[in-house]
């Protein structure tokens, strides 16, 4: 991909939105407004043209079904059926974002073997076990397409063919949230996957191509519960008693913490608040030194995960940018604004967070299983300018 269309990519993010149902009558004014915007700012993407317009970016694509857009199937257990047919797609573009941030990976994504069942788990976690196996969707753990999914929030789906920035004819699976946010995208990026592409299309293709979406209002955002009303001491005990850092979600859940609140609260040197925009000096430090890293960026309905070195950063827009071959990360970190260094069960990461509180993006060093991170990691994280510090204080 070139790298004008990468930074293209990036640029069209915008704030999520929420909008009730378009009634017939709006459904036209809408067509006409998103006419006149693209005369106007033909280069404007679709997210971007989606807040301007005050609607979402789902009903702005669904203008388009019948000419580049076909209307997918909806339902409970359709959105996993299709990303499990998208396997034999082969190469693929994967791309997540969230209201900050955008990552995007190319490659082939793994299967996952027949899963065998398990004799003597207790019930908690045989209950854990499958939850995870209904958010899986036969594969994609692992290898370069590692995603993470929660189909609930997989409301509307769309299959798009029109020709891309470069001439070239793009086909995407394109996946939005009941309030018309882009959870998750896959563009074929290989000549056999287009009959694939093709027969999924035909096979999941809606009986109703015009029927009107229904597109909800969010739910209220969640009143974080008051420090005082946190038992703090037992709190700062059992993060100390983590003994895997992904049992962290179920601590929070416990003591009703949010996930910012949970580090403002962690026992003394297990959270340590840095600059906001210290981001940039990860990435460049991990550039420089080829350190092999894992991102961490989702929203809602699934969470992409990148493992491995990276080599080209710039800033670009008032984005920050990984610009490699197969992996793009794209950060506007103008809009963080807290971040931490954060050590759990032995693993240090690095959040970033945005003004409401939402986890934007993380960052782990690899390691290999029940082993240390490298030592290179530790010193780069540890390197990281606290809050309201320059880099020299920092390093004093």
């Amino acid at each position: 991909m070139k790298i004008s269309h990468r930074i293209a990519l990036a640029l069209s993010g915008a704030l999520l939105l929420t909008t009730l149902p378009l009634s017939v009558a709006g459904a036209a004014s809408l067509a006409e407004r998103w006419q006149a915007l693209q005369i106007e700012q033909p280069k404007l993407g679709l997210r971007d043209a989606a807040l301007k317009l005050g609607s979402s970016e789902a009903q702005l694509l669904a203008l388009s079904v019948g000419s580049t857009v076909t209307r997918l199937q909806e339902g409970e257990l359709v959105p996993r059926e299709i990303m499990r047919r998208a396997l034999d797609l082969g190469k693929v573009l994967a791309l997540t974002r969230n209201e900050h941030g955008v990552l995007e990976r190319t490659g082939v994504a793994t299967r996952l073997k027949p899963q065998e069942p398990i004799i003597g788990l207790d019930a908690d976690k045989e209950q854990e076990r499958a939850a995870r196996l209904r958010n899986i969707a036969g594969g994609y753990l692992g290898g370069p397409i590692d995603l993470r999914f929660t189909f609930r929030h997989w409301q509307h789906a769309f299959a798009v063919v029109q020709p891309g920035k470069d001439g070239v004819l793009s086909r995407s699976l394109q996946f939005f949230d009941g309030q018309g946010n882009a959870v998750h995208k896959l563009y074929v990026k290989s000549e056999a996957g287009v009959p694939v592409f093709e027969q999924l299309v035909a096979e999941f293709r809606h009986p109703q191509q015009q029927a009107p979406l229904r597109i909800t209002a969010a739910a209220p955002r969640a009143v974080e519960k008051p420090d005082a009303a946190i038992d703090v001491k037992e709190f700062r005990l059992a993060w100390e008693e983590l003994s895997d850092v992904h049992q962290f979600n179920r601590l929070l859940g416990e003591f009703g913490v949010s996930r910012e609140q949970a580090l403002r609260l962690a026992p003394a040197g297990a959270a340590r608040p840095i600059a906001p925009q210290a981001v940039r000096q990860l990435l460049e430090q991990a550039a420089s030194q080829q350190l092999e890293m894992m991102a961490f960026l989702g929203n809602q309905g699934a969470i992409q995960i990148f493992s491995g070195k990276i080599g080209t950063v710039r800033e670009a827009g008032g984005w920050f940018n990984v610009l490699d071959p197969e992996f793009n990360l794209h950060l506007r970190d103008s809009a963080f604004r807290s971040a931490y260094v954060i050590r759990r069960a032995g693993v240090t990461s690095v959040e970033f967070f945005d003004q409401h509180g939402d986890l934007v993006v993380s960052f782990f060093g690899v390691r290999e299983r029940a082993q240390p991170q490298s030592q290179s990691w530790l010193d780069l994280t540890a390197a990281l300018p606290t809050a309201g510090k320059t880099n020299h204080q920092a390093s004093r």
